[in-house]
């Protein structure tokens, strides 16, 4: 590889070299995959030993395990990247991570990542960051940011969520994009901004008008009209989860206490996903119902499957006269989403599997710690573009 001005060349139909930080089970490769992105992923890194089981089931090479505090700028060098892309922990920007922020020390590895750049002999190219909502107005932030400008980087900042492409899913996650001068992006206009439309991914015309696109929705839920229904995203349709004679009451009486008995790795049998009754009675009014021809969901968490509160959507099998909670819950026949399904949420392709030998709760935390491939892949397209 040829070196000019400080950045890395490469021929015409040479794929993109790319290091994975914090790779989990592959969301980021899947959407570079998506993106139609010509890459090569050198290599993928990430502490999470079951999440590097699942992402070797399905690329066939593990990621590095290591604790990447300790790689040099000298070892970053060595894999002559042309791009980064990093997806680092979130607790500490969430409320139920104390927002602890740069003080938070699962904040530390990535800001050592950050701290190499100016000491590597040959800087990535780009990078991509993706983070929890919150992300945004923390000193991490600050302190990425700075660290990007001091190397000669240009930035262009989003919150998008997959309701905006057509996705039931209501996820929205902070994105920065960043290129080294001199490359640009297509968008000049959006240098250093931080913008909550999807419109500079899908508009060619350099000139375009940007009004609104620095501006969040007023609400999101609005944005569902143009989702596709729950129900496309569903691996079991109404005629496979019906039982018990198909009466919420049996479902829920019957099935009650599945959830703690079954089998976790037995991930054919629908009564494992039963919500028990004694749940519905305990936490029902906390719970977020949907409906097959529901079009949004809430975001589910890592969390899911152990808690019902705040952690995600429960599927009503068995839809009453009258939506929602002015019905019985006890006899909507309510369920959880399967992990085949919440990863069609996350719009991950049908190839992708988990290995037998992880859990059905472990499944859940792995979805949960992952991204939107829908979201995802139009953003990695239009960093990779290059300008004519």
């Amino acid at each position: 590889m040829e070196e000019t001005r400080g950045v890395l060349l490469k021929q015409e139909k040479e794929p993109w070299r790319v290091l994975e930080f914090y790779s989990g089970i592959g969301g980021m490769r899947y959407s570079l995959m998506k993106a139609g992105v010509n890459a090569k992923v050198v290599e993928a890194f990430d502490i999470n030993d079951k999440a590097n089981d699942v992402y070797e089931h399905n690329f066939g090479h593990r990621p590095y395990q290591g604790n990447i505090q300790t790689l040099t700028a000298a070892d970053l060098d060595n894999y002559g990247a042309h791009a980064w892309l990093l997806s680092p922990p979130c607790q500490p920007y969430t409320r139920q991570g104390l927002q602890k922020q740069s003080g938070d020390a699962r904040a530390v590895s990535f800001l050592k990542i950050l701290e190499l750049l100016p000491h590597t002999k040959q800087p990535p190219n780009m990078l991509f960051v993706e983070n929890v909502v919150g992300f945004e107005t923390s000193d991490t932030h600050a302190k990425m940011i700075e660290m990007l400008a001091s190397s000669d980087f240009i930035t262009q900042e989003f919150i998008l969520s997959p309701l905006q492409f057509g996705v039931p899913y209501s996820r929205p996650r902070y994105f920065c994009l960043a290129k080294r001068k001199p490359l640009s992006f297509q968008h000049e206009v959006c240098n250093n901004q931080l913008l909550w439309s999807p419109g500079p991914l899908f508009e060619h015309n350099e000139n375009t008008v940007t009004d609104g696109w620095d501006k969040p929705p007023a609400n999101w839920d609005d944005l569902i009209h143009s989702c596709e229904s729950v129900e496309r995203f569903l691996e079991f349709k109404n005629s496979s989860y019906r039982v018990a004679g198909g009466t919420g009451t049996d479902v829920s009486t019957d099935c009650s206490g599945a959830l703690e008995n079954v089998d976790e790795r037995n991930l054919r049998t629908m009564i494992q996903y039963i919500v028990p009754l004694s749940l519905i009675e305990r936490w029902g009014s906390a719970m977020d119902i949907v409906y097959p021809d529901s079009k949004r969901c809430c975001c589910f968490t890592k969390s899911y499957y152990r808690y019902v509160k705040g952690t995600g959507s429960l599927l009503a099998t068995i839809q009453p006269n009258i939506k929602g909670k002015a019905s019985l819950l006890k006899e909507q026949g309510l369920r959880y989403f399967t992990p085949r399904e919440v990863a069609n949420l996350h719009s991950f392709p049908v190839e992708f599997q988990f290995p037998e030998d992880v859990s059905l709760r472990q499944c859940y935390a792995l979805l949960g710690n992952s991204l939107s491939i829908a979201v995802v892949a139009p953003l990695l397209r239009y960093l990779f573009s290059q300008q004519s």
